[in-house]
């Protein structure tokens, strides 16, 4: 027995079913009837046995939770541990939470890390390579989490590596297939980075090879009525306190759907505009990441102003799917799919129903008629520049409902109506009367 068993928590009676949360099946055995002569006993295969290696690695992991409840500080009532690790090292932390919530890290030390390192090459057989990041969730209780995260999600910037790292595991552990997103990071080489000078000299041989854009007809509605939609939902997420839903910054649009696309409309003066973004498992970017093959042009024909300041950030990283601009009161596209396709990255700004039953929604399941009557005002309000504070409580009336916040997306935007509150002098009139005075 390790010092780990003779001192965690699960010796007190309160043992982990890791098996269960680990997918295992647990030790074999062979039962022998106590009166059965010994030359009655059926032979075993010593290989019926052996531990599995889902076994194996689920003991391995729970080895590591109980190094780890030992080596906690005294008080210490659950921990959560994160391991990122490749071949060539990672990152890591260790946190400990007492009753009060007061949290403590400690360094893992060499045994732990060399145990963590043996449980990841046992588990690279189970599926396609290893997992680049684990987390344990312990409770002092006994009770114990496990999870294995293969990329499925972008890992967020502190648990992401260098390229070199990831490549050197994937040339330890070969993969059939890689996330887009982590194909992207490895090799997308700043191929859809547009700098001005870039995008000058791209207009300049186009305008001279003869290349034009598409012009797209019917993709998205114009400018001034998608500016008003997306803003109106931005409020109606804002009013109910969502995370959720997009929102309005000045002169621009920003959307983070949860299946992990998202857009934003950037609104220049002279009436352009141009909305960027992706769908996460866009099959053009998977095409291109895992063939080889060239990343689609959504550049052509584009003029000298849709450069990397006006660009969704997916640009950067070389996951950006689609890219529109508005000029001259149209859209026009390169090499970018139409919009039937992009509807998990955008907002439901397609038409007046689509926005009243967004706004809607985030008030009822079942919405009546006059929550329907009131969102439909508070549309075309919008649509028009004149939405006012009763226009939203209107619709948003609970005491918990935020209108001043859903009012400042919809000013952010320019589609507030200029109304003094009753009983208010407006800032002129006041400036006009102090000069008078004076």
């Amino acid at each position: 027995m390790t010092a780990a068993q003779e001192n965690t928590p699960a010796q007190a009676g309160v043992v982990p079913d890791v098996a269960f949360k680990m997918g295992a099946t647990g030790w074999p055995t062979v039962d022998v009837p106590a009166e059965t002569p010994d030359s009655a006993v059926p032979e075993v295969d010593p290989a019926a046995t052996e531990p599995t290696l889902e076994d194996r690695a689920a003991d391995l992991a729970y080895r590591v939770a109980q190094e780890l409840a030992v080596a906690g500080p005294e008080g210490w009532q659950r921990f959560t541990a994160v391991f990122v690790l490749t071949v060539l090292g990672g990152v890591h932390t260790v946190i400990y939470y007492d009753d009060a919530d007061q949290a403590a890290s400690i360094e893992p030390s060499d045994e732990i890390m060399e145990l963590v390192r043996r449980q990841r090459e046992v588990s690279a057989s189970l599926g396609d390579g290893p997992w680049w990041r684990m987390t344990i969730q312990f409770e002092v209780s006994g009770q114990a989490d496990f999870d294995y995260d293969y990329g499925a999600e972008p890992f967020p910037d502190e648990h992401l590596l260098v390229p070199e790292a990831y490549l050197a595991d994937l040339e330890a552990f070969p993969r059939q297939r890689i996330p887009v997103w982590l194909a992207a990071y490895l090799a997308h080489d700043n191929r859809q980075w547009r700098t001005p000078r870039e995008a000058a000299a791209q207009a300049r041989a186009d305008w001279a090879a003869g290349v034009v854009a598409v012009r797209s007809m019917d993709d998205f509605p114009e400018l001034p009525t998608l500016w008003a939609r997306w803003a109106t939902i931005a409020a109606a997420f804002v009013a109910v306190g969502s995370e959720w839903g997009p929102r309005i910054q000045p002169a621009v649009g920003v959307f983070e759907g949860s299946s992990r696309g998202g857009a934003t409309l950037y609104v220049l003066p002279g009436g352009r505009a141009i909305l960027s973004g992706g769908v996460w498992n866009a099959p053009e970017l998977e095409v291109a990441y895992h063939n080889g093959t060239e990343l689609p042009d959504l550049y052509t024909g584009a003029p000298d102003w849709v450069a990397n300041q006006v660009l969704n950030p997916r640009a950067a990283r070389g996951l950006m799917s689609f890219c529109y601009w508005w000029e001259e009161g149209n859209w026009y596209r390169g090499d970018s799919p139409s919009a039937d396709r992009l509807s998990e990255a955008v907002p439901g700004i397609w038409t007046d129903e689509t926005v009243i039953d967004v706004v809607c929604g985030v008030l009822s399941d079942q919405p009546n008629a006059e929550l329907r009557t009131a969102a439909a005002t508070l549309v075309a309000a919008a649509a028009a520049g004149v939405v006012t504070r009763d226009t939203l409580t209107a619709l948003f009336s609970g005491p918990d409902d935020d209108v001043d916040g859903a009012l400042y997306q919809l000013s952010l935007a320019g589609l507030v109506a200029k109304v003094p509150e009753p009983g208010q002098t407006s800032r002129s009139a006041r400036s006009d009367k102090i000069l008078d005075r004076k």
